[in-house]
């Protein structure tokens, strides 16, 4: 089966389905788990569509920990049926579902005592593999291991040698978050869903209480349509109470933000083989292995500002580094950031003002006839959470529907992964390049690197790394836009590559030659070329401006200093 294609044909013959057809379910929201319930739904014979305000995965789904993981401190809250289901999703996810996105990771924990705490240490870790070896969910990761200190400094010589007495070694799995999003959602297409980005609700259609589907405005023609469905499934996250006040009140879950924001940092600042994962006096910090960087975060503080763009302030900041720098021989300072994003999580409210205490289960409830809303979860889980929301849209539609496939649906890309990653070698003698630059596709693409060796095969120049970001090649800015749904520079920048947070500029010297590449496939003139790259100088400005401010009302008063970006009715992809 070949791969759907949501490039800009593809998305104005979407939304030409939307306004002419009756959908059984009408998703709203593009995340992880929006595009989930649209891949779930559409896999038992459902007719779907799908519509996102912003980008895909513009909100949480590409601001997190990117880790595919167990919840390994769930266990001590004696959590064990949410380690469990995650530990399931996580073995799936590896396994057969996307072993092209999903890779195994160490992590290094380090004990400051002797004695108890290793024994506590230990029997939670090898309670945590049990767990994933009794569901299947460990096959391919090896089991954790105790380290003495020499042997932990020997994987982590970054480490103090105060800093501990030992270690205990244990492995899970991480996960380009964005690039999986917009894989999900790729198949959902594939499988027949119709998809739209930038296609926001701007309220809900009637028939008496019951929902009929949403009113919806194209940003980018400015038209509006009717969507008509007979289920509808609210998976907007953070804004889920925002869209049930479009129905008449809160409903009955409430949603509450809680920041997380993360720090990149090169690969050469701290000298280590394996992940690093320490417990605070909140929660817990992981140091996470991502290419030729590190991942530092992350935080967990209540948000009520701005949900689209949160702020990550110098006190933010100053408290990973401060964290971090108790347990590392030589300390990061800002001069070591690369990069800097802020996520928000979409927690349950619960009787705790904490929101750490807060829960990370998910829920699903009908709030009125024709409406499903689901909230709360981990990344991990998004497909239990997707399953649980097409129950609840199956018993709307009064039965009769298949049950839940996507346990054994891989996502496109997956199929033929392994085969090629083992002919890396020949495929790069074939296209003309290095073999790491295959390597780097296969991981991104698995088997739709095809897609990408095709363009490089037609037009050689798409072969070169991108000026400014050379660990990318053009060739991946051109299909992001042709293959990918990338509507405007940010999109390719931010989320479907992560140049944005990996290169010291934030994207800068890499901006005007990557727009110009857009422009070609989606037909840009001149003026619109460069009032992307202006947009995205500014939104940069913006967010370093907003990081040296001492607080969250600062930060946020700076950074809505860049406007999104407002799309013309004439700039339409061909």
């Amino acid at each position: 089966m070949t791969a759907a294609r949501l490039g800009g044909e593809e998305r104005a013959e979407a939304l030409v389905h939307m306004a002419r057809d009756e959908f059984d379910v009408l998703v709203v929201g593009g995340g992880i788990v929006g595009a989930g319930v649209a891949l779930d739904a559409v896999s038992r014979g459902l007719s779907v569509a799908l519509v996102e305000a912003g980008d895909f995965a513009s909100g949480t789904s590409s601001r997190s920990s990117k880790l595919i993981h167990g919840g390994l401190r769930y266990l001590e809250q004696k959590d064990f049926e949410l380690v469990r289901e995650a530990l399931t999703e996580r073995g799936l996810l590896l396994q057969r579902l996307a072993p092209h996105l999903v890779r195994p990771v160490p992590f290094l924990y380090p004990l400051e005592r002797h004695g108890w705490e290793r024994a506590y240490v230990g029997t939670g870790v090898a309670l945590y593999d049990t767990l994933a070896m009794s569901i299947g969910g460990g096959r391919g990761l090896p089991r954790h291991r105790h380290l003495t200190r020499g042997g932990a400094l020997r994987l982590f010589p970054a480490l103090r040698r105060d800093a501990m007495v030992g270690a205990v070694q244990y492995w899970d799995a991480q996960v380009d978050d964005a690039r999986f999003v917009i894989t999900v959602v790729r198949t959902a297409a594939t499988y027949g869903a119709k998809v739209a980005s930038r296609a926001r609700v701007e309220g809900f259609l009637r028939e008496g209480e019951h929902v009929t589907g949403a009113r919806v405005l194209d940003m980018h023609s400015g038209e509006r349509i009717r969507v008509r469905a007979k289920q509808v499934v609210n998976a907007t996250g953070v804004w889920t109470d925002d869209i049930q006040q479009m129905v008449g009140g809160r409903g009955q879950i409430h949603v509450r933000a809680s920041k997380g924001i993360h720090l990149v940092v090169p690969r050469d600042r701290i000298q280590a083989s394996s992940g690093l994962i320490l417990r605070t006096e909140k929660s817990v910090l992981f140091v996470i292995p991502w290419g030729r960087h590190w991942i530092i975060g992350t935080t967990d503080t209540a948000w009520e500002l701005d949900k689209a763009h949160p702020a990550a302030s110098r006190s933010d900041i100053d408290y990973l580094l401060d964290t971090v720098n108790k347990v590392l021989r030589v300390p990061l300072t800002r001069d070591d950031v690369e990069g800097v994003y802020a996520g928000l999580r979409p927690l349950l409210s619960g009787e705790s003002e904490e929101t750490s205490k807060l829960s990370r289960e998910h829920t699903v409830a009908h709030p009125v006839p024709g409406l499903v809303l689901i909230a709360g979860g981990k990344y991990t889980t998004y497909r239990v959470m997707a399953k649980d929301a097409v129950d609840a849209v199956a018993h709307g539609l009064g039965g009769g529907v298949p049950d839940s496939v996507t346990d054994r649906v891989p996502l496109v890309g997956a199929d033929g992964f392994v085969a090629l990653w083992n002919q890396r070698r020949r495929l790069a003698k074939e296209a003309g390049v290095h073999v790491s630059r295959i390597a780097h596709l296969l991981r991104r693409y698995g088997s739709l690197s095809h897609e990408l060796l095709d363009l490089m095969a037609r037009r050689p120049d798409l072969r070169e790394p991108l000026t400014g970001a050379d660990d990318y090649l053009r060739a991946e800015i051109v299909h992001a836009a042709r293959y990918e749904g990338a509507q405007h520079l940010d999109d390719v920048l931010s989320r479907r590559t992560h140049i944005s947070l990996e290169t010291w500029d934030r994207g800068l010297a890499a901006a005007e030659e990557a727009a110009s590449l857009m422009a070609e496939t989606l037909g840009w003139e001149a003026t619109w070329t460069r009032r992307e790259v202006e947009h995205y100088r500014k939104r940069v400005e913006a967010e370093r401006a907003a990081q040296e401010r001492d607080n969250d009302h600062e930060a946020d008063a700076i950074q809505h200093g860049a406007p999104d970006i407002v799309p013309e009715a004439h700039v339409l992809a061909k």
